[in-house]
């Protein structure tokens, strides 16, 4: 037997399995449970390069569940595109995971801390599920496991605020995923099957049918809940500022990225391109969305005053650009935003990071007490340094990348006037990120910090320079990615 022909199952079991081996050897030394999570995320890392490797060798893979043939069967697939997002989620748990271990025995309970671990790498199997399963109610099932862990995680830090941003983030996390249902339902209701690439074949004689409209439309509002893409974004800020460190870093690398692999498989390989151009235009209405997505979200970036509230607003910015390039719906805008996918979870994972390393030396998140940290924490200010620039689009960083892309993606369908929104935003972001820096190395803090301090410890600062050098290596070598997404994107079009 071929062990390998079930990498497919494998990049889900070993996550799973590790949730509930966690709290058994954490009842003999926690630690342990830290030390699990980096075996199975690494596995899953080394799972998920194998399968793209395989898919650019052989082809599409298919992996029936039970051996049970689809339809009937449940479907794990992977393509150039799933392939691609399991490879670039994988690899950031897996950072985040190393990073996890000092900065989780400060900000968390040392009681809760096998707990933490658990359903940690039960978040972790429920994003990998969701990127890789071809069936869409397993792919529901897949969104509530992350979703319930993810509630967990916020909510497992020591401040009240923590448990408020969990509890606004389930409400409306509940609705999503009601809506999400609820699609499904009306979809299987009318073609009586769940398979996606059944469906696919099945629904073009159906996209007249008001049945099939009202689901699209459930799917397009609860996903839109789910990206956190404004104005639907109001459970993102708190949740992120008020979460455990290392959960905003994965939460703000991972889980709307993957939310963002969902959207673009429901509207280019549920339904096809031409049922969002040209049958329901829904295309348009998001390219405006995300428009006002980027600039709002940059604006409402530039009047905070924590910068973990900072780096949330933020983000809903980088959403913004990733639906911008989707609603374009063509070639260089598809690249620009999957590769804005891989972009934004090394640089604002990176920001974030650093970010844990401020609170772990020294317990401060307001801009205006970060002076002088430059100096007393010299490669973890480079690091942010590194990620900020990347964030505004500087030349050589990843994120000039994207941009670029996007920006021959809006004048390729003659929308020139959002490239217009891309530049706007770049300064704008230049003037919050550079807020920051001026703090950080052209101000001395005063005496301030009354307690010396020095750069984070070697297991959080490794991670953290490792992201902030794939930002440059990303930026320099930007053909690796472009070269793997072209591919997704011609997939995407071909319907």
């Amino acid at each position: 037997m071929n062990i390998s022909q079930h990498f497919p199952v494998f990049v889900i079991i070993i996550p799973l399995i590790s949730a509930v081996i966690i709290p058994l050897v954490g009842r003999i030394r926690r630690i342990y449970g830290w030390y699990v999570s980096i075996a199975a995320t690494f596995s899953s890392l080394l799972l998920s390069i194998s399968l793209l490797r395989t898919v650019f060798e052989k082809g599409r893979i298919s992996y029936w569940l039970g051996n049970w043939e689809p339809p009937w069967g449940i479907e794990y697939v992977v393509d150039y595109l799933s392939g691609f997002v399991l490879v670039v989620i994988s690899f950031i748990t897996f950072i985040i995971t190393l990073y996890s271990m000092k900065s989780v025995g400060k900000e968390i309970p040392e009681d809760k801390i096998t707990s933490f671990y658990s359903i940690y790498m039960f978040f972790v199997a429920g994003l990998l599920g969701m990127i890789i399963t071809g069936d869409i109610f397993n792919l529901y099932v897949f969104i509530e496991i992350s979703s319930l862990a993810g509630y967990a995680l916020i909510a497992v830090g020591r401040k009240r605020d923590a448990l408020i941003a969990s509890y606004n983030y389930l409400i409306l996390g509940t609705i999503a995923a009601t809506f999400i249902l609820l699609g499904i339902g009306y979809l299987y209701m009318v073609t009586g099957t769940l398979n996606m690439a059944d469906l696919r074949e099945r629904l073009p004689l159906l996209y007249d049918s008001t049945v099939v409209r009202t689901a699209f439309a459930f799917f397009s509002v609860g996903l839109s809940i789910k990206i956190a893409l404004f104005p639907l974004h109001i459970w993102l800020p708190n949740a992120y500022t008020h979460a455990p460190s290392v959960v905003g870093a994965l939460q703000a690398a991972t889980a709307t990225k993957v939310g963002i692999y969902v959207m673009i498989r429901i509207m280019f390989t549920v339904f096809k391109p031409r049922f969002i151009l040209e049958v329901v235009p829904v295309s348009q209405m998001f390219l405006y969305l995300s428009a006002v997505a980027i600039i709002a979200g940059s604006v409402l970036a530039i009047g905070q005053k924590d910068i973990r509230r900072m780096l949330a607003y933020s983000s809903i910015g980088q959403i913004g650009y990733i639906v911008f390039g989707i609603a374009l719906a063509n070639k260089l805008s598809i690249i620009g935003s999957l590769i804005h996918i891989l972009n934004h979870a090394l640089m604002k994972g990176g920001l974030f990071l650093v970010v844990g390393s401020i609170v772990y030396k020294t317990g401060i998140t307001n801009i205006d007490d970060l002076k002088g940290l430059g100096k007393k924490m010299p490669f973890s200010m480079a690091a942010f340094t590194i990620g900020a620039f990347s964030m505004v689009g500087v030349p050589l960083t990843v994120g000039f990348v994207s941009k670029w892309y996007l920006a021959l993606g809006a004048l390729q369908a003659g929308k020139w006037v959002f490239v217009l929104v891309i530049l706007i935003s770049s300064l704008l972001s230049a003037i919050y990120f550079g807020r920051v820096i001026n703090n950080i190395y052209f101000k001395d803090d005063g005496g301030g910090h009354t307690t010396k301090i020095d750069d984070a410890p070697a297991g959080m600062l490794v991670p953290t320079l490792t992201l902030a050098s794939c930002c440059i290596i990303f930026g320099i070598a930007a053909f690796i990615p472009v070269y793997i997404t072209r591919f997704a994107a011609e997939m995407l079009l071909g319907g």
